[in-house]
């Protein structure tokens, strides 16, 4: 199989795209694969550490508001479209797959155009508008999240598979997690991260709550920061602590994610649609604080899915205060059958064999061409 893949803009997008093509590669070592990406976006430099050929196209989102870029963003799609063409017939794809971002609309489009089989992959709980663009010209409109169907109006067809990422942490080994963080395998442990580049209402907040960890002695706290966060983050833990509680580790970046996840009793964290997908897959308790600065404001609409289910409590960030968080971890932490409850609602929700599910129509739509 030939397999062109494209996501790009935020690792949301991206992280999902690799896990389909680590899936394929292995059900089907036989697959050659090109990723079309933006010439600005992390998928320039994410890709090609993965061993996946890379081209790029020079192309731009629009603006919500009416805006002389715009018209620069439809001429860059115009070029894009036709970049992607001669990109597409030169490597001969047997299905195009994109999973999100402005990147993918030229290069899915012109899979369409030239009757490549195509499907999208949306990850959030709001489609976004080049994926509700793209929905009328692929084959196959694959969702994170069930009953999500009339947002997709017209298309040809529509499947639930959930997120790819979630079949990579599923696999993540736990007793590594522990050893990373130098504890003991079965120490309860609270993680609070604000996404990879981390998040100043959180930052603020766990500086305020600090000094109230020690009340919950048998937890131990790992608090990731975010680089540039982290030392101001923990000088002024220090300086409103006197030093660092006995029970928190605070860490710029963890570079073993899947197995610290694979590890942890509960997490604090932002509602973006990979991250869900992974701690459902694990079936971690979690307390989702919605970035408000989203398009659409999907992050709160992705927490809510897990809020109603049972999975998760929110915090909206205009609410968030120390007091307030550690009071929600404290009231989980001290309750082993909510932690029960919790964790029961958010593996139904999880859904570990989605890349599989991708691949599988994936290869279904070659055989149809054929």
């Amino acid at each position: 199989m030939r397999v062109v893949l494209s996501g790009g803009g935020t690792g949301g997008h991206i992280y999902p795209a690799l896990a389909v093509a680590k899936q394929c590669a292995s059900e089907f070592p036989e697959t050659e694969f090109l990723y079309i990406g933006g010439q600005k976006g992390l998928e320039s430099s994410l890709v090609p550490k993965e061993g996946i050929p890379f081209e790029a196209i020079n192309i731009t989102g629009f603006r919500r508001k009416l805006s002389p870029e715009n018209i620069k963003t439809v001429v860059r799609f115009l070029r894009g479209v036709s970049t992607s063409k001669k990109l597409l017939r030169k490597f001969k794809p047997d299905v195009v797959i994109g999973t999100g971002g402005y990147v993918c609309g030229p290069v899915v489009y012109a899979a369409s155009k030239l009757g490549i089989p195509s499907i999208i992959h949306e990850q959030n709980a709001i489609p976004g508008l080049t994926n509700r663009f793209l929905s009328k010209y692929v084959d196959t409109v694959a969702l994170s999240f069930e009953g999500m169907e009339s947002a997709f109006p017209g298309s040809k067809n529509i499947i639930y598979t959930g997120n790819p990422r979630a079949t990579t942490v599923y696999e993540a080994d736990k007793t590594k997690g522990y050893s990373a963080l130098g504890l003991i395998p079965g120490t309860p442990i609270v993680l609070v991260v604000g996404g990879s580049r981390g998040a100043k209402a959180i930052n603020e907040a766990m500086i305020e709550m600090a000094p109230l960890l020690n009340e919950l002695e048998h937890v131990r706290f790992v608090y990731v920061t975010g680089e540039s966060y982290y030392e101001p983050t923990l000088q002024a833990i220090k300086a409103k602590t006197g030093n660092l509680p006995r029970g928190l580790q605070v860490l710029p970046y963890v570079h073993n994610m899947p197995e610290v996840l694979a590890s942890t009793s509960l997490i604090v964290n932002r509602a973006g649609a990979s991250f869900l997908a992974e701690i459902t897959s694990l079936g971690i308790p979690s307390i989702l604080i919605p970035s408000p600065n989203v398009t659409n404001n999907h992050q709160e609409k992705n927490a809510r899915t897990l809020e109603s289910a049972g999975a998760a409590e929110v915090i909206l960030e205009q609410e968030l205060t120390g007091p307030a968080l550690f009071s929600s971890i404290k009231q989980i932490m001290e309750d082993v059958s909510r932690q029960v409850s919790m964790s029961t609602a958010s593996r139904r929700m999880g859904k570990p064999d989605s890349a599989h599910l991708l691949v599988e129509e994936m290869h279904r739509l070659t055989q149809q061409r054929r």
